[in-house]
């Protein structure tokens, strides 16, 4: 990468991390809050000075100093509606302790774009505004500059490990940090980098033993159920490098011929540089290319899918749902409406986020279904009790929006898929419920990128696009219920010790000391699948 691109990637880094901030913003941050010291007296004053007159023009005028006490927190947007009539209060700006530019106007003239309309694009879009799903989605999965199309490296440990040589959990991970040294220095030998995206996959470091225990349940289930009427029919979305694949194929043409006879495998992969990683690897040697009439890799994304697939199937999943883009939502605290949340993008490439009474078709069809699926029972981000909402108020310059929650939006437009076009399907999927070094919000994502192989967080999605992860964990509560809700089918969710407790041959992955990495890795990670 070129030395300019990575000096532009760490001055938008420094400028949106609170943490990574100069010592010289402490103080423009004392002389923010002396600035809303001198307000809250000059209001205090000016409140003694017309306490006794009731004119609605004063008491217009006095609202204005209220509001503008709190302005370190939100701000109602200018220009437009909004400024001819004081009571449209349909777009806010956020705002940090230390005071950000005014970007009313700009949000009033800009245009509003989708990541689909960003595709073409090779240069990441400035002086526009776009959904905050959009932003994530174009930061992510653009073909140009997408975080998965162009940043992202695999991490294959090579041979399998042998676990049950190793001494104990501890020997597992010092020969893997080995080899994870080792793989990127092969990496560097041909193209060194300092923004190498390296990351890894259970399928990856269990290897073959995780995929065996997924085609167990995928031999089980068939066999329960359509066997022998119809053919194994495998969809898998974001298959990585193939190895999950390549593992379920080599089990089950070695356990079960007869259902191998009749299975077929298909991959649906948006990243074209992963597709062709994948073709590839299928194709490296004579035992995998046994697989090759078997198998279909069909690159575009789910999200484009028109085509009716009738028969049976399973549908495989596996983290796929921590990189749906969400939306950013935030709600009054005094009505407790929801406002959605918009990136602006201007000519510099800063970004600014804005918020709206006015919800998009699918933000608001996501309400409603969360609302019937879960019978209103969920998570919010602000108290809901009488005591939480009074305690909220005692605090020093309450804001008057909610902290951020983020919305899977796009989760609910994947399960209308499966719904619509896999009527038939079987899903089986598997995600992060909680993760740790996550930012601030309900549900909100862990955004981070590596520079000289060092992880970095950051404290905000709104970050260079392409050069960061942005993975969000899932709520598998409310999400659960609402694929129940759309495709009609049943489901259940285990832990994903349970699952492997169930499915994988424990004697595989357990070391000397009886520890087993399978089972106490990933604990964070939960599997949902139908029944």
């Amino acid at each position: 990468m070129d030395s300019p691109a990575v000096t532009h990637l760490f001055r938008q880094l420094f400028r949106h991390h609170p943490a990574c901030q100069s010592r010289r913003n402490l103080a423009t941050l004392a002389t923010a809050l002396r600035n809303v010291r001198r307000q809250r007296l000059q209001a205090q004053e000016l409140q003694q000075h017309y306490q006794h007159c009731r004119a609605p023009r004063q008491q217009q005028q006095q609202q204005q100093q209220q509001q503008q006490q709190h302005r370190n927190y939100v701000a109602r947007g200018s220009g437009g509606e909004s400024s001819k009539n004081p009571h449209n209060e349909s777009n806010w700006q956020q705002r940090s302790e230390v005071f950000q530019e005014d970007m009313s106007k700009e949000f009033e003239s800009y245009p509003l774009v989708t990541a689909d309309e960003l595709r073409s694009r090779k240069e990441r879009p400035r002086r526009v505004k776009m959904l905050m799903r959009d932003f994530v989605e174009d930061s992510l999965y653009n073909p140009n500059y997408g975080y998965f199309s162009k940043q992202v490296v695999i991490f294959s440990p090579g041979e399998p490990f042998n676990f049950p040589s190793l001494h104990d959990e501890i020997d597992f991970q010092t020969i893997l940090s080995k080899r994870y040294v080792e793989f990127e220095d092969a990496l560097d030998a041909v193209s060194p980098t300092d923004t190498r995206q390296l990351w890894y996959t259970p399928t990856e470091l269990f290897r073959p033993y995780y995929g065996e225990a997924i085609a167990r349940y995928l031999i089980a289930n068939y066999k329960l159920t359509t066997y022998p009427y119809h053919d194994l029919i495998i969809y898998e979305m974001g298959a990585g490098r193939g190895t999950l694949m390549l593992n379920i194929l080599d089990y089950i043409r070695d356990v079960d011929p007869a259902v191998y006879a009749r299975t077929q495998y298909k991959i649906i992969e948006i990243s074209t540089q992963l597709a062709t990683i994948q073709n590839n690897h299928l194709l490296k040697n004579s035992h995998a290319r046994g697989h090759a009439q078997k198998v279909e890799i069909i690159n575009q994304s789910i999200f484009d899918w028109k085509t009716k697939v009738p028969s049976p199937c399973f549908f495989l999943a596996f983290e796929v749902f921590d990189n749906f883009a969400h939306d950013v939502v935030r709600y009054d605290m005094a009505t407790e409406a929801p406002l959605q949340g918009t990136v602006l993008i201007d000519g510099k490439g800063d970004y600014y986020e804005f918020y709206s009474r006015n919800l998009d078709p699918v933000t608001a069809r996501f309400f409603r279904v969360r609302d019937v699926a879960t019978d209103g029972r969920y998570k919010v981000p602000f108290p809901t009790s009488r005591l939480g909402k009074w305690l909220s108020q005692q605090r020093p310059l309450p804001g008057n929006l909610s902290e951020q929650e983020y919305i899977p939006t796009r989760l609910m437009q994947f399960f209308d898929v499966l719904g619509k076009y896999f009527p038939a399907h079987r899903l089986l999927t598997s995600d992060f419920h909680w993760l740790p070094g996550a930012i601030k919000g309900l549900n909100a994502p862990i955004v981070q990128t590596r520079y000289q192989r060092r992880p970095v967080p950051v404290s905000t999605p709104l970050v260079h696009q392409g050069y960061f992860d942005i993975m969000f964990p899932t709520d598998f509560q409310t999400s659960e219920a609402m694929y129940q809700a759309i495709t009609g089918k049943l489901t259940r969710s285990l832990s994903h010790e349970e699952f492997m407790r169930r499915w994988a041959y424990l004697e595989e992955t357990e070391t000397k000391s009886g520890e087993n990495p399978l089972l106490t890795w990933y604990k964070n990670a939960t599997v949902m699948f139908t029944v």
